[in-house]
């Protein structure tokens, strides 16, 4: 299968349209990006896996296995950076790759249990690696609200034991100098506030130097000074050097737990390129819902069997304001292989042109399509289209010349397996009138 469907015809259709809207049902940005860029898909065999897998999806919301849970955190930043020697990430961006790991091995088990209600989605997950021991190693060290546990070292746990102790001194320094002077009477009615996340004794500007201590500022009027006491003072140092000492240990945790998960981020990479792949087959699938879409019978002949067809664009811009969207049934086959469809204007001529290509470019490219459940259809290589006015004043004399141009390179392009599309051929010929 060699498929040839120009940008044009991906234009002349709209079919970026039909994307936008199938892109709306993606619960993820990487998704949103993975639908707006699709395209025909070229492989047969992989066109065929891909419509099955969102005639799976679009099973399972009538059936009491609903495929499982997929969101997910973009963590492409946080496993390239993985990848280089030495490094580490946040607790967070480890959680949301343990989080990763685990969505991607619910499904590995959730398919494999039901093959045989999800055939395709079960080859495509047995394809990936199973192992908890990513989530596993990370939640070893870090807990639900992103900490590092007290345990992930032996060193850790003793300098947090420490810290405990010097806020346990910080507390009972504080409390004694602040009943000192208050029984001495050197504080203001208030007694004490915090200055830069710190206690300090409100003092009385006259006593301010019968305490010892450091002086953090003043209140606007002056009448307060602000010290933090002397005892308090060199036991928040103490405490400060501990922070440091913890915050250290904590990055040569992370580091090591950064050492351990690196051999795994090509997995991780393909864990992430599954979710956004199901995020993409999900929306499809959503978009089938809402409009009633379903996978057409493929056929090995040349046959178009579209019954009952609607142009999503048109049924969606309908529906938004409760109008009827009239479906239209139209038939190619090796015998009849042209239609010619005449009419006035405004009768609906184009819109069932563009309705047979927009469909057959949706299934191509691994969407589900608005017609009923008894149409047919076939895989073309080639989708060609001549659809537009090109009937502005600039051009109009030139309009006939150069769609016959446009036609010979359409002719040099078509095959045995093409669906041409034309519409309003002739228009903007000149005809010259001679009175004789």
């Amino acid at each position: 299968m060699n498929t040839n469907i120009s940008g044009k015809t991906l234009q002349d259709l709209e079919f970026s349209t039909v994307l936008q809207h199938v892109s709306e049902h993606c619960i993820s940005g990487l998704g949103k990006e993975r639908v707006r860029e699709i395209q025909p898909i070229i492989s047969r065999k992989q066109l065929f896996i891909e419509l099955h897998l969102v005639n799976e999806y679009l099973s399972s919301f009538q059936s009491e296995n609903r495929v499982p849970n997929h969101g997910f955190d973009n963590v492409t930043e946080s496993v390239k950076r993985l990848k280089i020697e030495n490094s580490f990430i946040e607790t967070e961006a480890f959680l949301k790759i343990a989080s990763t790991s685990l969505t991607v091995n619910e499904h590995i088990k959730f398919f494999k249990k039901l093959k045989l209600q999800f055939p395709t989605f079960f080859e495509l997950s047995q394809k990936i690696e199973f192992t908890s021991y990513i989530d596993d190693e990370i939640k070893k060290i870090i807990d639900i609200s992103g900490e590092v546990k007290n345990n992930a070292s032996s060193a850790l746990k003793q300098i947090r034991r420490d810290i405990n102790n010097i806020r346990g001194k910080i507390g009972a320094s504080f409390s004694s100098a602040l009943s000192k002077s208050i029984g001495a009477g050197y504080l203001d009615d208030i007694k004490e506030t915090v200055v830069d996340n710190q206690r300090v004794l409100a003092v009385s500007a006259m006593h301010r130097r019968k305490i010892a201590g450091s002086l953090l500022g003043s209140s606007k009027s002056g009448n307060i000074v602000y010290i933090a006491p002397q005892a308090t003072l060199a036991y928040s140092r103490e405490y400060q050097n501990l922070v440091y000492e913890e915050k250290q240990e904590v990055i040569k945790i992370l580091r090591a737990l950064a050492e351990t998960i690196r051999p795994f981020t090509s997995l991780l990479e393909e864990y992430l390129e599954y979710l956004v792949h199901t995020d993409a087959v999900g929306s499809k699938a959503k978009y089938a819902l809402e409009m009633n879409a379903i996978l057409p019978k493929i056929t090995k002949e040349k046959r178009i069997f579209f019954k009952n067809a609607m142009h999503p664009i048109l049924w969606r811009k309908n529906n938004a304001q409760k109008i009827k969207t009239i479906p239209q049934s139209i038939e190619l086959n090796e015998k009849q292989q042209i239609i010619v469809i005449s009419g006035p204007n405004a009768g609906g001529k184009s819109i069932t042109l563009k309705t047979i290509g927009l469909l057959q470019l949706m299934l191509q490219s691994g969407i589900l399509i608005p017609v009923d459940e008894r149409s047919q259809t076939y895989i073309f290589d080639t989708i060609l289209t001549d659809i537009g006015d090109n009937q502005s004043i600039e051009n109009q004399l030139s309009t006939y010349s150069y769609r016959l141009k446009n036609m010979r390179n359409f002719l040099r392009k078509c095959g045995e397996s093409t669906l041409f599309l034309i519409d309003e051929f002739g228009t903007g010929q000149t005809l010259n009138w001679e009175v004789l």
